[in-house]
């Protein structure tokens, strides 16, 4: 088995991950995926493969919304924006994810 120079997500974490990130304002895809690297301190990377289909399963759910727009360097490119479903989940998965991740820390100290 080979080791991972990053850690992998649980499943569910990259849809709150997403939803955080969304909650700075509307960003493109590429833009969701840069916050959350810079805002991991550089050891979460987002991949395309992974990113793109989170961000349509969200907007199916009614937790994000998108317009097409102009990037930085003026290509088009389709902004996300969290929606007020979307901030009742973040809220929700952040305190799930705060129990579990206790959780896990408790069963690390022992």
């Amino acid at each position: 088995m080979a080791k991972s120079s990053s850690p992998s997500l649980l499943q569910g974490t990259l849809d709150l991950l997403i939803l955080h990130a969304l909650q700075r304002g509307p960003l493109h895809g590429y833009a969701v995926a840069q916050t959350i690297h810079l805002l991991s301190d550089d050891v979460l990377t987002v991949e395309e493969g992974s990113l793109y289909p989170a961000l349509y399963r969200l907007e199916l759910d009614g937790a994000i919304s998108s317009t097409w727009g102009l990037s930085d360097n003026n290509r088009k490119a389709k902004y996300y924006k969290i929606t007020g479903r979307g901030k009742k989940l973040v809220a929700e998965q952040q305190q799930t994810w705060d129990r579990l991740s206790a959780a896990v820390q408790r069963v690390l100290a022992r």
